[in-house]
C-alpha cells in the first residue's frame, strides 16, 4: 500500500480511503501529495479486491487548491518526487482527475474548506458528501488565474451553465448548502461526518457486483455527451455482456435463495 508525506492510504473493508495529509496548509497541493494521489488511483485500478474508493482530507480540511507559494517559485516541497514528473509530465493532471477517472466508484468526503484545486478535484468524483460548514469555489478570477484542471469544460456539464459561470466568474464562495443546491454535492451531513457517511455509502456499493458498477459507471461517463439513440446503442455495448457473468448468475441465485451474494467478479 502506498502514500506519501502528504497523502495517506488506508484500507476499510473493500474501500480505499485517500486523505490528504497537509494540514498546516489546508491540505493545498504539493508534489508529494500528487505523486500519492496518482499511485492511489492506480492501486484502486489495479487492485480488484478494492470496489470504491473515498478521497477525503485530514485536519478538517478537504483542498485549498494549489500551493501558490510554488506557483509564485519559491519552491515546493517534496524536491525528490521530481524525476516522477520527468518520467511522467502528465501525471499531476492523472492526480487531481483531469486526465485519468478511476474504473472504481470515488466518493468525496468534504469537510472546511473545498476550493480552487479542491473544487477541481471534486468534479472528477462521482458522489460527494459534505459537512454542513464546507466552503466551495472556484477562486482562481480573483488571483488573476484560470482555473485550468478541468473546470471550464466539467463545471457546466454537472450543474446548470448559469450557476457554473457565476461561480467561475465571480470567485465568490459556496457554502455546502448552496453547493447542494446548484447539484455540485449530493449529500450535506453534520460536520465531522462526512467520512462517515461516505464510508457507508461505499459500503452500499462495495455490497453490489463490482462488474456491473464499474460497467454502469463507465456506461454513464461514455454516454454522457452522445446523442440519446448512440448513447443508448453504447449502453448496449456495455450492458449485455454483464448480463453473461458469474456475478450476474449468483446475483440472481442470491436473490431467489433470499441471501446476500458473494461476488467473484468473473
Amino acid at each position: 500500500m502506498g502514500g506519501t508525506e502528504h497523502l495517506t492510504v488506508q484500507r476499510e473493508g473493500a474501500t480505499l480511503v485517500l486523505t490528504l495529509n497537509r494540514p498546516e496548509a489546508r491540505n493545498a497541493l504539493s508534489l508529494p501529495m500528487l505523486v500519492g494521489l496518482y499511485d492511489g488511483w492506480v492501486e484502486a485500478d489495479a487492485d480488484d479486491a478494492i470496489r470504491s474508493i473515498v478521497l477525503t482530507g485530514a485536519g478538517g480540511a478537504f483542498c485549498a487548491g494549489m500551493d501558490l507559494k510554488a506557483l509564485a517559485g519559491r519552491g515546493m516541497e517534496g524536491e525528490h518526487y521530481r524525476d516522477r514528473l520527468k518520467a511522467d509530465p502528465d501525471l499531476h493532471w492523472k492526480a487531481m482527475l483531469r486526465h485519468h477517472r478511476p474504473r472504481k466508484p470515488v466518493i468525496a468526503a468534504v469537510e472546511g474548506y473545498c476550493v480552487a484545486g479542491g473544487t477541481e478535484i471534486l468534479q472528477g468524483t462521482d458522489i460527494r458528501v459534505a459537512g454542513s460548514s464546507a466552503t466551495f469555489g472556484l477562486f482562481e478570477v480573483r488571483r488573476g488565474l484560470f482555473p485550468i484542471g478541468g473546470s471550464t469544460v466539467r463545471l457546466q456539464r454537472q450543474i446548470p451553465r448559469t450557476h457554473a459561470l457565476e461561480m467561475l466568474l465571480t470567485g465568490r464562495p459556496y457554502t455546502a448548502q448552496e453547493a447542494a443546491a446548484i447539484g455540485l454535492i449530493g449529500h450535506v451531513v453534520p460536520d465531522g461526518t462526512a467520512l462517515e457517511k461516505a464510508l457507508a455509502v461505499a459500503e452500499q456499493i462495495n455490497a453490489c457486483g463490482p462488474l456491473a458498477v464499474e460497467a454502469v459507471k463507465a456506461s454513464v461517463y461514455e454516454t454522457a455527451e452522445l446523442a440519446e439513440t448512440d448513447g443508448l446503442a453504447a449502453e448496449l455495448r456495455r450492458g449485455w455482456p454483464v448480463f453473461d457473468t458469474a456475478d450476474a448468475k449468483e446475483g440472481s441465485r442470491a436473490f431467489a435463495e433470499k441471501r446476500p451474494p458473494v461476488y467473484r467478479r468473473a
